[in-house]
């Protein structure tokens, strides 16, 4: 069951920012998570940036997207889904679980700055394909330097 909640949590904040903590019972919190996700998604024309992602219209999107706000979007998503993760596992907490969500912010920010420039295989991919794949190795970094931390928690507690 544990599981399956740290997914259900996972899941709803991918949908939108604030519903795991709806779901959750944390009105406030959610509504905040909700109210800026809105927020920074108006300021920096991010749905439309989607829409002209989703039609192959990558010079449209780069056009139309605000950078200043659209780059605090990749921390305040992160942030929500590891918030809601962090309430899920209840009183078994992972030892730095936060790590692969706060480096993967890292990773996806960095992918939002240089989505304008940046060009895989020669394919311009923008300002959501590019942080979408960055999110990948963002993952992947995060994940190792939290098992390594671990291992090195568990190597000193058994000296």
């Amino acid at each position: 069951m544990r599981v399956e909640k740290k997914i259900e949590a996972i899941l709803w904040n991918v949908a939108l920012p604030g519903f795991s903590q709806l779901l959750q019972k944390r009105y406030l919190v959610g509504f905040i998570f909700i109210f800026m996700e809105i927020l920074l998604n108006i300021f920096s024309n991010f749905n439309l940036a989607i829409r002209y992602s989703f039609l192959g219209q990558i010079d449209m999107a780069i056009a139309v997207t605000n950078y200043q706000y659209l780059m605090f979007y990749p921390c305040l998503y992160m942030f929500a889904i590891w918030d809601a993760y962090k309430v899920a596992e209840e009183e078994h907490p992972s030892p730095y679980m936060f790590l692969p969500f706060a480096v993967s912010a890292y990773f996806v920010t960095v992918g939002l700055m240089y989505s304008d420039t940046w060009l895989i295989f020669g394919v311009l991919l923008g300002p959501v394909w590019l942080p979408i794949l960055c999110l990948i190795p963002g993952l992947a970094v995060g994940f190792i330097i939290r098992f390594l931390l671990v291992k090195n928690l568990q190597k000193n507690e058994a000296a």
